[in-house]
């Protein structure tokens, strides 16, 4: 059998895997009452009236908006069914973190600390630790907010059964020791149950990742350059931790290194044909990451990018719509980035105009022992850097003829700081009348423990996307969305989008768009936050 971390049971207060009792069967929390919305034993299902305003320019140069509506029907397959997480780079530190921590949370653990007694929870995940308006209290008009996880039927972080692929061959224990991150008595407390979990062979091509990772390379799969007998064998290692572990389905995340940009080349990785000749040929300018995105689309299982590489090069996109498999990426938006994201928006929505963005960070992880190779970090730099184009892009009040703040970001590996990356940011802007503002931030960022509830994240709003399905009204066959999982930009500091489609970086407009979608697939609508039922007399 291979490796895992599986499920107890009768874990979490008599939760049930399929959702058949205990307190967790979160989903029960609340119905929608209205004619559009219907519950069956197998689905939910919701007519959606979608309203957007549709936009045309005149010749004299004015715009001319125009309401629109579509009506669409929602179908959600109410059976969360049995889930399996592989991740690549197991071993790593988020790997060994988010191990660890469904571990805890699935016993419910509690440990000693220097600062007292800490308790296992999931303060960090959108899905687990927010909440999201209901609505408002007929009577009172209070406003009535419910747990995300309570909107659509959700596998559980601790029924995910957990396995994956690492090129070091310590055990996940061994492994957790070695990242530093989480504290001794906890450690003791899952150490035996993790030692038994052995990351699977991965695939390593030298000139991806920095020349300081090869002293840890001791589990890969022979070859060290593109071939298809490494999509075969990853492929065989999906199906097998599916069938061993019985599982509906698998999600696959990518939380290895980050690689260097691999170079467009016409002819090798700009289409699906190209790309899988490529692999077959060994081109050497296919990554790892790819092969792992294209062993996953043909076995149409979804893969998440986690790091900053260009994974999902043109061809990779090209196979996964092709297939109908799920993809999306790239880098966890945890810490600085995420802060930055918050920042911006709310500055340049406030009409303060930004000229400059300096970031800087030092961290002691082997991420950044990666990153101080200069063809890794340009692949980091480039998805730091983008997060605020689409905001400055938005405003033709501040920014005008190309306009765009200077951008500058800077990592460097102190291995003194382990896990706990120092970041410091300084923010100047254009305020009223030539005055000036400066706002420095100095942000310690416990890296993997903010990235490990990304991850669960990441993964349940994925397995909950395949179990959506929609259509336009008055049509008959309902289709899955696109290929490109464009929903989960919340968690990604580069979200992918589907070709032709804008990307959004706003953070307020990318939980907007992950609200929303979830409240329409039972029938209802954004909240306005207008409350015109107390303004109007």
């Amino acid at each position: 059998m291979a490796p895992h971390a599986e499920a107890d049971a009768g874990g979490m207060d008599g939760y049930s895997l399929n959702g058949s009792s205990g307190p967790t069967r979160s989903v029960d929390l609340f119905t929608v009452n209205s004619p559009d919305v219907t519950y069956t034993d197998a689905h939910i299902k919701s007519k959606y009236v979608y309203r957007t305003t549709s936009v045309t320019k005149s010749p004299e140069g004015k715009y001319v908006a125009k309401p629109k509506e579509t009506t669409y029907d929602f179908q959600v397959d109410r059976k969360v069914g049995r889930v399996g997480m592989m991740l690549v780079g197991w071993g790593g530190n988020n790997g060994t973190t988010v191990t660890a921590g469904i571990l805890a949370n699935r016993r419910g653990l509690v440990w000693e600390t220097k600062e007292g007694k800490r308790a296992a929870n999931y303060y960090g995940s959108v899905m687990m630790g927010s909440t999201i308006k209901l609505g408002t209290d007929e009577s009172t008009g209070e406003e009535i907010n419910v747990p995300f996880q309570s909107v659509l039927p959700m596998v559980h972080p601790n029924d995910l059964v957990i396995g994956g692929w690492d090129i070091s061959s310590m055990n996940v224990a061994d492994a957790m020791d070695r990242a530093k991150v989480l504290e001794p008595s906890l450690k003791q407390l899952v150490r035996k149950e993790m030692s038994y979990m052995k990351p699977l062979p991965s695939i390593y091509y030298p000139d991806f990742i920095a020349a300081n990772q090869e002293d840890r390379a001791d589990n890969v799969l022979p070859g060290s350059k593109a071939c298809w007998d490494h999509v075969e064998q990853l492929r065989k290692d999906i199906r097998t931790f599916k069938s061993d572990n019985l599982l509906d389905k698998v999600i696959v995340l990518w939380t290895a290194n980050t690689e260097r940009y691999a170079d467009m080349v016409p002819g090798v990785n700009d289409t699906a044909d190209n790309l899988l000749n490529a692999i077959k040929s060994g081109h050497e300018e296919i990554s790892p990451s790819t092969i792992f995105s294209v062993a996953c689309t043909l076995e149409n299982t979804p893969f998440i990018n986690g790091s900053p590489q260009n994974t999902f090069v043109p061809g990779a996109v090209e196979l996964a719509e092709r297939h109908n498999a799920f993809i999306g990426g790239d880098d966890f938006k945890s810490g600085q980035t995420k802060m930055k994201s918050a920042l911006v928006d709310f500055l340049i929505n406030a009409g303060i105009k930004l000229t400059s963005i300096a970031s800087y960070n030092h961290l002691g992880n082997n991420d950044g022992k990666n990153l101080s190779s200069q063809k890794q970090f340009r692949s980091k730099e480039i998805s730091k850097s983008n997060v605020v184009d689409d905001m400055v892009a938005a405003n033709n009040v501040l920014y005008k003829d190309g306009e765009h703040p200077d951008h500058c970001v800077v990592i460097k590996y102190m291995p003194a700081v382990g896990d706990d990356k120092r970041a410091l940011d300084e923010y100047y802007a254009e305020i009223f009348m030539g005055g000036h503002q400066t706002i420095s931030i100095f942000n310690v960022c416990e890296d993997s423990l903010l990235a490990s509830p990304l991850i669960i994240d990441l993964v349940l709003v994925a397995e909950m996307m395949t179990r959506i399905q929609w259509r336009l009204a008055g049509t008959e066959q309902y289709k899955g969305f696109h290929s490109v999982l464009s929903i989960l930009s919340y968690m990604l500091k580069a979200p992918l989008t589907p070709p032709g489609t804008p990307v959004v970086n706003s953070l307020s407009k990318q939980r907007n768009a992950l609200t929303n979608l979830f409240r329409a697939c039972v029938g209802l609508q954004p909240e306005s936050d207008m409350t015109l039922e107390h303004k109007l007399f």
